[in-house]
């Protein structure tokens, strides 16, 4: 059998930057002040607050709790802090936007956005905290923490909205990533519930192909879903297992066509979670992933410095940046 390392060589046959290129940096500067830019008087950023259907995504433009929360990691990514660095101003507009947004039972919402949005938000304040320990940071932390904890479901993860009996893979990575971040932080986090989602995550994976299903019982798999399966098992700690190098294998053979990507709303998250899946596994095998995933974004830039897609320009270009930064290791979230 070929071996994971060797098919991910094939596939990134070719020229293609290595970590810490002139051209990443240079596409990430530009991303960054597209984001700049576009940041409203309130501190949000615009994007289609929505769900997908079926291939598309339904919505009305709006304030988005999630994509400011995404751009100001960001930021954060590239090392701006709240008030300090290039994007610090930025960072803090964004901040008082977020906490501005959480309720009092924890949910973090604006405009009726869901459980998607309120975890990049506490994942952005568990970053924000880390670095400021500002006082109604760590309370908003604490409450969205609770939120998250209490919302976790009978199979052990997480849907669209808190009190629901189904879950999903690609909400439940996003709410253990903030818990993640949060125990980074030094917020109590039930060893529970992160015991309660792995043991969902792993029933989720289809041994058959490798990869994980959307929901219980069996339903489709994804390069998307498998990524964020990944992902969801490494924060939780779980490091080794046959789901691991086989997932790993599955999102190498699946990888997405990425002259589609504006066409989309999952090109990006995918690759959101699929390269830290890689960062996880580390080495070689990162380093081939970072030069293949930097090279397609580098042909999907466009000129005035963003990336697009059927969630919004500032989503997509929030989220392109961070997939670039991640070897900078600037976030606690993503290091090893």
């Amino acid at each position: 059998a070929v071996s994971t390392l060797a098919l991910l060589a094939v596939l990134c046959a070719g020229e293609a930057p290595a970590p810490h290129d002139a051209r990443i940096d240079a596409a990430v500067g530009r991303g960054l002040r597209f984001l700049a830019r576009t940041q409203e008087p309130n501190g949000a950023w615009v994007a289609i607050i929505g769900r997908k259907v079926l291939r598309s995504y339904e919505g009305t433009p709006g304030h988005h709790v999630g994509v400011t929360a995404l751009a100001c990691l960001a930021f954060m990514a590239g090392g701006s802090t709240p008030g300090r660095g290039p994007y610090g101003r930025n960072v803090e507009r964004g901040l008082e936007f977020v906490l501005a947004s959480t309720l009092e039972n924890g949910f973090i919402s604006a405009h009726n956005s869901r459980m998607y949005s309120h975890a990049f938000a506490a994942l952005f304040l568990a970053e924000v905290h880390g670095t400021t320990r500002d006082s109604r940071v760590r309370e908003a932390l604490q409450k969205a923490v609770g939120l998250i904890v209490s919302a976790q479901n009978a199979q052990g993860g997480w849907r669209y909205l808190p009190g629901v009996p189904d879950s999903d893979v690609c909400v439940t990575v996003c709410q253990v990533q903030a818990l993640r971040a949060a125990r980074n932080a030094g917020i109590y986090v039930p060893k529970d519930s992160i015991d309660r989602a792995i043991e969902y995550v792993r029933k989720s994976w289809d041994p058959r192909t490798g990869g994980f299903f959307y929901q219980l019982p069996q339903s489709r798999l994804s390069f998307q879903l498998t990524a964020a399966g990944l992902t969801a098992l490494y924060g939780a700690g779980y490091y080794e297992g046959p789901e691991i190098d086989a997932g790993l294998r599955f999102l190498v053979r699946e990888w997405p066509i990425y002259y589609r990507a504006p066409q989309t709303f999952d090109y990006y998250y995918g690759h959101y979670y699929g390269i830290q899946a890689a960062f996880q596994r580390g080495g070689s095998f990162f380093s081939e992933w970072h030069r293949r995933i930097a090279g397609e974004l580098l042909e999907l830039q466009r000129p005035d410095g963003a990336w697009s897609d059927y969630v919004g320009v500032n989503y997509a270009t929030a989220m392109a940046t961070l997939i670039l930064q991640i070897p900078y290791q600037y976030l606690p979230v993503f290091e090893r």
